[in-house]
């Protein structure tokens, strides 16, 4: 499993005074970078693998078959605007650091 982070937006990083925190399903996030850069929406998966993060409506049609399929995107490339604070272990550790 891979160690990565995430930059959060001015405002969570004045509130949580830290750079960075690790993406997590349920954050909202906003595209930085790349060919999506202005894109905003909510990490519907996480794939510490590879460290990368899939955002809501960020899909590609296949050319055969037309099936539709999610976009990883780098977590480096997306900046979080919004965090899902509903796991307790997560909330102390913004809340101490």
């Amino acid at each position: 499993m891979m160690r990565f982070s995430t930059p959060l937006s001015k405002d969570l990083r004045m509130k949580h005074k830290r750079r960075s925190a690790r993406p997590v399903k349920g954050d909202g996030v906003k595209i930085v970078r790349g060919g999506f850069k202005g894109i905003e929406g909510k990490v519907t998966r996480v794939d510490a693998e590879i460290g990368k993060v899939f955002v809501e409506g960020v899909t590609r049609e296949k050319i055969v078959g037309g099936k539709v399929r999610p976009i990883p995107i780098d977590s480096s490339k997306v900046m979080i605007t919004s965090l899902n604070l509903e796991d307790k272990l997560r909330k102390k550790k913004l809340e101490v650091e």
